[in-house]
């Protein structure tokens, strides 16, 4: 077993926020918040299983990564040119990027990626999605929002796509602390969602990821019983959900079904993350003629920066 990379685990600890996951949508000001031959690349994998090489010209590599503001994150010393070094992906998707508009510093901040942003035009400094695409493989088209505006004007949606695959980058809006959002999400949201997943799918297979906002699966909060009635895992919201509606995979769990404590989100409040008492609310999706094609998917729950951590999925072309 190759030992794992010391760079991004040595990072100090994000600084505490009082934050809650629940209300996590809070508004952040976009300037004042505190490769040609055939190539293999590896990353490190947040339980040690292995590195997870993967070859660029017969394989995908994606990242998703929900960044709690873009801004924010570039001011926490590298960790996103940290994660880019260590994992090389075909595609990083970011979510919550709190930006109102973009400079070239930040079309130009990963080397060898071409930027994609999706800002919120509702709110400032709220919300917003974005994707850097590798461009030793570039996809044939990138697509913003499901084409519905009352879900687009929060900048929500970016859709990569590629020859034989949709990539959906998407920032799932959360139900709200006193669930004041919970009837638009369920209702509105996951139902056009669940219709624009089906509807690519007439075409190609899709990888859907991004901060969905959910826990299927108790197993998927570290408790449970203690929050029936939280944004996020509320029964209208796992029922809902077109992960549940429609016959996706889950890819995480297609390859650790019953494992407990895979957290990929931690409130900031009384040390969660250093307690591992977190959430699994992001999760790459995929249509069912993937299934043969999904060689990993993992959590990188070492990389810092944000109250989420990022994951990853590799599939064959």
């Amino acid at each position: 077993m190759p030992p794992k990379r010391k760079s991004l685990e040595n990072k100090k600890e994000v600084e505490k926020k009082k934050v809650k996951k629940v209300d996590s949508d809070e508004e952040e000001d976009g300037d004042n918040e505190s490769s040609e031959e055939e190539t293999t690349t590896s990353s490190s994998s947040s339980s040690g299983n292995s590195n997870h090489s993967f070859d660029l010209k017969s394989q995908y590599k994606f990242i998703s990564w929900n960044v709690n503001g873009f801004n924010a994150l570039l001011k926490k010393e590298s960790y996103l040119e940290d994660l880019i070094k260590s994992e090389k992906p075909t595609c990083i998707c970011l979510q919550e990027t709190k930006l109102s508009s973009t400079s070239s510093k930040y079309e130009k901040l990963l080397k060898g990626y071409t930027a994609h942003f999706n800002h919120c035009s509702a709110k400032k400094g709220y919300s917003g999605t974005a994707v850097y695409t590798l461009n030793e493989n570039k996809p044939i088209k990138v697509t913003f929002g499901m084409g519905i505006d009352k879900h687009d004007n929060e900048g929500r949606l970016i859709c990569v796509e590629y020859e034989d695959l949709y990539l959906i980058n998407t920032y799932v809006p959360n139900s709200g602390q006193k669930l004041e959002r919970l009837d638009y999400r369920t209702t509105e949201w996951d139902v056009d969602m669940l219709n624009y997943l089906k509807n690519l799918e007439k075409t190609k297979p899709i990888v859907w990821t991004g901060d969905l906002n959910v826990a299927i699966l108790d197993i998927d909060v570290h408790n449970p019983k203690g929050n029936k009635r939280t944004a996020g895992f509320t029964d209208e919201e796992r029922k809902a959900t077109p992960l549940i509606q429609n016959n996706f995979i889950d890819s995480y769990r297609m390859f650790h079904p019953k494992e407990t404590d895979c957290y990929t989100y931690w409130g900031y409040r009384q040390g969660m993350r250093a307690k591992n008492k977190g959430w699994r609310l992001d999760y790459f999706i995929c249509s069912q003629s993937l299934k043969e094609k999904i060689v990993d998917s993992y959590i990188l729950k070492e990389v810092l920066g944000s109250d989420h951590c990022p994951i990853g999925i590799i599939l064959n072309k």
